[in-house]
């Protein structure tokens, strides 16, 4: 008999969080903290939505998307978790890069920025200024009009270098192009530099089993391999979630699953207006992406001047199309050495390569055709490494890849969505309680919420609207 993911579950709860990515977790706790009674639903069989890693023979194991955040996840971490949580992030302070066009290694921060641009590129000091104090002072409420290309063009005009450095980590942090609204580059840009980049030290499974206590000891009930089928709606507000057979009420849901999969799927067209479905319809997802997890042996060791993060190209300059291309000539290594998983019992070393990518190019592959290709990624990236790092390849245990396919089947993000949705979701998801009263979206929407720090301060900002409609609605019975 199939187990019961939902034994012992109440038939009634004061909100329901549909995904356990870092948006619903966050907003799952500061509810559970504020008082309400949660339930915390997930399809999958772990919580992390992508922030997650999975295990391998060897006592291998891999994170999907620790690669680097911005300096704010300490403060959101101490402020919507705990001490505990933020005391183990750390600065990543290797930065490099090496494509035909510049080789420079870097902190990552305006200081050090600033010095590369000066000294090595040669902008001028006042335009170098201008330019980071005007990222930093871009917010949601800016002209949109203006494209990330455009806002290069007025400040480095012809120096595709320039605009290389200063795109590409950016780029590969959440999916933004050089055609999207500039305020999706220039906030999270700006977010990078304040500090530089950080990563949690002990890795994702450490991260979300202290964030599972946490919310465990805020009354948080989790349930896993609960996958939500429909949310009910009765007279414009939400009444239930139907999940593995059963009905839950509910006063209010706040759903971190794809935006598109939340409204048009669970809730459903014939409960919201026209133009709001059509405007769902019409917002597009951004692209996914394929990552190579390689393994060193037992006892191999590389050393750490190979860098932190590592931003590798050979292509002679920078374009979107390039990036996401099947014909892969960029991809950013990122390096897991003892330190960044201290208090194990093996010294262990693994790269993980990541590159942008298209969902078409992988999704009609039949099934001979798709291992072939994913073998063939892992041999092309192999040989990428092996030119940083002579020798590497004889150095590897298990090497493995995951493709926009991969990503779909374990988050069910449509078209393997890496960072949600282009900038136009941001207002769909925003005006989701507008539609239908108590229901919510946080998650990776208008880029800008994409990555770690965007997900968790998204599932704040939300979870604060939750809790002031619960109260609310309190008072009135």
């Amino acid at each position: 008999m199939a187990k019961d993911f939902l034994k012992g579950a109440a038939d009634e709860y004061d909100v329901v969080v549909i995904g356990s990515g870092l948006a619903g977790m966050t907003s799952a706790n500061i509810l559970g903290r504020a008082g309400h009674r949660v339930l915390l639903l997930e399809q999958h069989y772990k919580l992390g939505g992508l922030a997650t890693w999975f295990l391998r023979p060897g006592g291998h194991i891999f994170d999907v998307s620790l690669h680097g955040f911005p300096h704010g996840m300490i403060k959101s971490c101490r402020r919507y978790w705990n001490r505990d949580i933020a005391d183990r992030i750390v600065q990543l302070k290797n930065i490099r890069f090496d494509n035909p066009q510049f080789s420079l290694t870097t902190s990552f921060n305006r200081e050090d920025f600033t010095r590369l641009l000066t000294t090595d590129f040669g902008i001028a000091p006042e335009t170098v200024k201008e330019f980071f104090d005007t990222a930093r002072n871009m917010n949601f409420y800016d002209d949109q009009q203006v494209t990330t290309r455009q806002l290069f063009d007025r400040f480095f005009p012809g120096r595709d270098d320039v605009v290389r450095l200063l795109m590409e980590p950016i780029t590969y942090a959440n999916g933004s192009t050089l055609e999207d609204p500039a305020i999706t580059y220039g906030i999270v840009f700006s977010n990078f530099m304040s500090k530089g980049v950080f990563i949690y030290e002990g890795g994702t499974e450490d991260l979300v089993a202290r964030m599972k206590k946490e919310l465990e000891s805020n009354n948080v009930d989790i349930r896993i391999r609960c996958g939500v089928d429909k949310i009910n709606v009765k007279d414009g507000s939400v009444n239930s979630v139907e999940v593995n057979g059963r009905t839950i009420r509910c006063r209010a849901v706040v759903s971190n699953a794809n935006l598109k999969t939340t409204v048009l799927k669970m809730l459903g067209s014939e409960v919201l207006d026209k133009d709001y479905v059509e405007r769902t319809d019409g917002v597009r997802l951004n692209n996914s992406s394929t990552q190579v997890y390689m393994a060193l042996k037992e006892g191999e060791e590389i050393d750490e001047s190979g860098g932190d993060l590592f931003f590798t190209s050979t292509a002679k300059e920078f374009r979107t199309d390039l990036l996401l291309s099947r014909d892969i000539t960029s991809r950013t290594f990122s390096f897991y050495y003892p330190r960044t998983r201290p208090e194990k019992k093996k010294d262990r070393y693994a790269i993980v390569s990541s590159t942008n990518a298209n969902w078409s190019d992988w999704a009609d592959l039949n099934e001979q055709d798709y291992q072939t290709s994913k073998q063939d990624l892992v041999e092309t990236t192999i040989e990428a490494l092996e030119k940083y790092i002579p020798g590497v390849r004889d150095k590897i245990d298990r090497a493995e890849a995951a493709t926009p396919r991969t990503f779909n089947h374990y988050t069910r993000h449509e078209l393997g969505a890496s960072f949600g949705t282009k900038f136009e979701g941001l207002g769909v998801s925003r005006e989701l309680p507008q539609q239908v009263g108590g229901m919510y979206h946080a998650g990776s929407v208008g880029i800008i919420m994409s990555g770690w720090l965007g997900a968790i301060n998204y599932g704040v900002i939300v979870s604060n609207e939750v809790d002031q409609l619960l109260v609310s609605t309190a008072n009135q019975h």
